[in-house]
């Protein structure tokens, strides 16, 4: 194994596989460009004159233009709905064979249409975040370990004809042959169906392995490496993949996990971001000085940036119309935006649901800050999950105590507003001090919070509770494992919900 890890790290140092990063604007204008081409034609392409585009005098002007923006719902009422009734060249040309289904936050349920031109692009991607660790000097075995990719399980079920699953169980069933050798749990754990299932199989086959990376959400990750620690009888998980190096999450920020996953290790690791979505393979860290990621924008996406500000989204956290949208050349280092993507899998214009941060616009850097509609404002108080995971973190440090997970809702009690959050720990601690001090950081932090807190927020309460119970509502609500992410705001309605489910526990 070592020697094939020599070789490919020969092979990305000296044969050049890894080519020079174009210039973003070139890159994307080359994007939309091929895009509009391969789609013209299509009911979508016709109804939107996309060969009108390609032949203006600035086809990124023109498409803004002439093209609306989407959001899911917008899009399948209008277009998506044609593919499940067996339709082809709807959005993209011909069909698709599978769907990734997302619980998403911007509609209760979602199902995107992956085409093969997306599977390739995946696939391209990630090859290009495993061609980039040469930046991360890693040893010429490391590129000969295991990797664990702990996603959904591949075991694709039927819809309307179609394979689906979450799109990290369709990318692993559709991995390139030469991967597979190194794919971690393998084909037959990874088509578990349940994911209690599939961590007990990884747990038990774990030491006929040697994992040199772990791929996950981080929730899920750390459960599966307890799991593995507990049924094998470890100290911790380096005992038994002592060459385990590279951590690459997604999904949420890893900052509100990093102490707790840390003491399940033996040695230090290297952590690495991601952004896999459903609707695609969107940025991954390409350089060990940062923790931004760099989006892959010569590669069947092209972004669009509108700035997150209130004149730009409605009261259900949608993009507007008439919203101001900038493409990648003209955003601004330090400023957050909600971010529209167009794809080869057919989705045009498209409101993700993510906000980011631009942190190096020459490297295309981006820091994912949050959800839209995961953006707190119910009584002026306009906080971003950012902004939460940042006071969260500081709450950590000043009392040493592990969150795992935590929640926050704004609700009506007695003619009165309250904050509540929900804070997922194993350790017990006294939530009235906790309450002053997070309530103080979001005051400093936050000037719109601060006003809120004078004039209409009357209180602040914070509730410590086991981190199994946000597992246990996850399990009962939405499901466990995979992509599946707790959410970091919820509305009155579905926090009476959660507090319905936490108070049977």
């Amino acid at each position: 194994m070592a020697i094939i890890g020599e070789i490919i790290k020969r092979a990305i140092k000296v044969n050049g596989l890894i080519t020079p990063d174009p210039t973003p604007e070139n890159a994307q204008h080359e994007v939309l460009l091929s895009l509009l081409s391969k789609a013209k034609n299509t009911a979508f392409g016709k109804h939107y004159r996309f060969q009108e585009i390609i032949e203006s005098q600035n086809p990124v002007e023109t498409f803004q233009q002439q093209v609306p923006i989407f959001d899911y719902d917008k899009l399948h009422a209008e277009w998506w709905h044609y593919l499940e009734e067996g339709h082809e060249n709807v959005t993209w040309p011909s069909g698709q064979r599978f769907f990734a289904l997302s619980s998403g936050t911007t509609s209760n349920s979602k199902a995107i249409p992956v085409t093969d031109d997306m599977v390739d692009a995946i696939r391209k991607a990630g090859i290009q975040q495993v061609l980039s660790m040469k930046n991360f000097d890693m040893p010429a075995d490391f590129f000969g370990k295991d990797i664990m990719m702990l996603g959904s399980s591949t075991h694709l079920k039927d819809y309307h004809g179609f394979l689906a699953g979450e799109i990290s169980g369709i990318s692993a069933a559709n991995l390139p042959l030469w991967f597979r050798k190194f794919y971690k749990p393998g084909k037959k754990i990874a088509a578990s169906d349940t994911w209690e299932e599939r961590v007990r199989r990884i747990a038990k086959a774990a030491p006929k392995w040697d994992v040199g990376t772990i791929s996950g959400i981080p929730s899920w990750a750390e459960l599966m490496l307890k799991e593995i620690i507990r049924y094998n009888k470890l100290d911790n998980i380096h005992d038994i993949w002592p060459n385990l190096q590279v951590y690459t999450t997604g999904g949420v920020a890893f900052g509100p996990y990093r102490k707790s996953f840390e003491k399940l290790l033996g040695k230090s690791m290297t952590y690495i971001d991601t952004y896999l979505a459903s609707e695609g393979y969107l940025a991954t860290q390409k350089r060990p000085d940062t923790d931004a990621m760099s989006l892959i924008i010569d590669n069947g996406i092209f972004f669009e940036f509108v700035p997150f500000k209130p004149e730009n989204m409605d009261d259900n956290g949608r993009v507007r119309s008439n919203a101001t949208v900038l493409p990648l050349k003209d955003v601004t280092e330090g400023e957050e935006y909600v971010l529209l993507i167009s794809t080869v899998s057919g989705a045009w214009r498209y409101m993700i649901g993510d906000t980011v941060i631009i942190s190096d616009k020459e490297k295309s850097e981006i820091k994912i800050s949050g959800r839209t509609k995961h953006f707190l404002n119910v009584v002026g108080e306009q906080l971003s999950v950012h902004q939460m995971n940042q006071a969260i973190q500081k709450v950590q440090d000043k009392f040493d105590i592990h969150v795992q997970e935590f929640l926050v809702s704004t609700v009506s009690e007695n003619g009165k507003y309250v904050s509540k959050w929900y804070l997922g720990s194993d350790q017990v601690f006294e939530s009235e001090e906790l309450s002053r001090y997070l309530d103080s950081e979001l005051c400093n932090s936050n000037k719109n919070y601060l006003v809120a807190r004078k004039q209409s927020l009357s209180d602040v309460l914070v509730r410590v509770i086991p981190v199994s119970h946000f597992h246990d509502w996850s399990a009962n609500f939405k499901k466990l494992g995979g992509q599946s992410k707790i959410p970091r705001v919820m509305n009155e309605e579905d926090l009476l919900k959660f507090e319905a489910h936490i108070a049977t526990l």
